[in-house]
């Protein structure tokens, strides 16, 4: 089965990655399994070392391999790698851990183990996970990735830039180097945040890549129990956005609204459509979250309304304008990847632009001073 309409990963449920409130075994298990209008599932081996896999194993149990499409990513190495905070674990193809030469052997590795703890013999697609800038340009590690398909540890590949939004050039570059590689890629996309996600569409078009997008549900906003004044856990991942975020969400979602109210859609719903309606989306994996407070809606509930988004055209060409405007974020934030404002030595998710980016980008009509730099109004909006 290739990634249906519907997906949900294992970073819902507050258990591996904190948004909200950590769900028991039992309601993460049945969050998690597929069925009932949700049949693509999505993991990271990197998620809680290996657990979340180990998870998402159990909720697979018994059900049979055809049924449902399996979602892995690697590329962190938890293995060998030492965690450096909150910035997590490095990418195998850091030159502390490895050379060229191993990028293959590792790719290897990571996937049988996670296939492993999935109890499953093969995805249906493998992404890599989060690369840094080797992980985007290095024929060994495209080749490593091949040589998983070739072996029958997955049927498709693609990649996952992340875990921050950027990435813009990079990803439009690898799709053009590998995009025979390339059947499918995850970006982050939703009508808060159409800003840079929609600047790769046409270039995964063009190379007949496919995409899925997460963190459509904005943080949580789309889900509708996330108001000004919200409390968030300490260690709640959103904690890390600039301040104000909820209430100008809000503010935008309201005026968003009638157009969900118009088609009988929840905002989740209507955030999925639209997504849906962009040119090479296929998939949409929102974050399911358990607020908490008695104003949180159940995680049940959020799974069945996503359950329901059908794959169908909903929204009409002015609709989808109209709320692209009120959402419009461009230059709102610092974004990762290869960057005009970048200065100093190269980091694991943030480099220099170099000539041949800029070339791209001039081709794709792509001005990296405008385009991909934060704008101070927009910023303080």
């Amino acid at each position: 089965m290739d990634p249906t309409t519907t997906a949900i990963g294992t970073w819902s449920g507050g258990r591996f990655m904190h948004f909200g409130e950590p769900l028991e075994d039992e309601r993460l298990l049945a969050l998690l399994r597929p069925g009932d209008g949700i049949d693509t599932v999505i993991s990271a081996d990197v998620y809680g070392s290996g657990e979340a896999d180990r998870m998402l194993g159990r909720a697979l149990k018994g059900l049979e391999r055809a049924s449902y499409c399996l979602v892995g990513a690697v590329g962190h190495d938890f293995y060998e790698g030492e965690r450096a905070g909150a910035k997590g674990f490095p990418r195998f193809t850091d030159p502390r851990l490895r050379g060229p030469e191993a990028y293959g052997s590792y790719l290897r590795m990571a996937a049988e183990r996670s296939l492993e703890r999935c109890r499953a013999d093969h995805f249906d697609l493998l992404l890599l996970h989060n690369p840094d800038r080797i992980g985007y340009t290095s024929e060994a590690v495209w080749e490593g990735m091949r040589a998983l398909r070739e072996a029958g540890l997955t049927r498709l590949l693609g990649v996952a830039p992340g875990p921050a939004n950027g990435f813009t050039l990079d990803l439009i570059d690898c799709f053009e180097r590998f995009g025979e590689v390339i059947d499918w890629a995850m970006i982050i996309l939703n009508p808060l945040e159409p800003w840079p996600g929609e600047l790769v569409l046409a270039a995964a078009g063009e190379n007949s890549v496919e995409l899925i997008t997460r963190v459509v549900d904005y943080g949580g906003v789309f889900h509708d129990d996330v108001l000004p004044g919200h409390e968030f856990p300490p260690y709640d991942h959103r904690r890390f956005r600039a301040g104000g975020w909820v209430e100008e969400g809000r503010r935008r979602l309201e005026l968003m609204r009638p157009y969900a109210e118009r088609h009988g859609l929840s905002m989740l719903q209507l955030a999925c459509a639209w997504n849906l309606a962009q040119p090479g989306v296929r998939t949409v994996a929102p974050t399911l979250i358990q607020e908490s407070g008695p104003r949180a809606r159940a995680i049940e509930d959020k799974r069945a309304e996503l359950a329901a988004v059908g794959a169908g055209v909903v929204l009409d060409e002015q609709e989808l304008r109209a709320i692209r405007a009120i959402g419009d974020n461009a230059g709102c934030m610092a974004l990762k990847g290869a960057s005009e404002e970048h200065e100093g030595p190269e980091l694991p998710d943030r480099w220099a632009l170099t000539e041949a980016l800029r070339a791209l980008a001039s081709r794709r009509g792509i001005a990296p001073e405008r385009d991909l730099v934060v704008n101070e109004l927009s910023a303080a909006r």
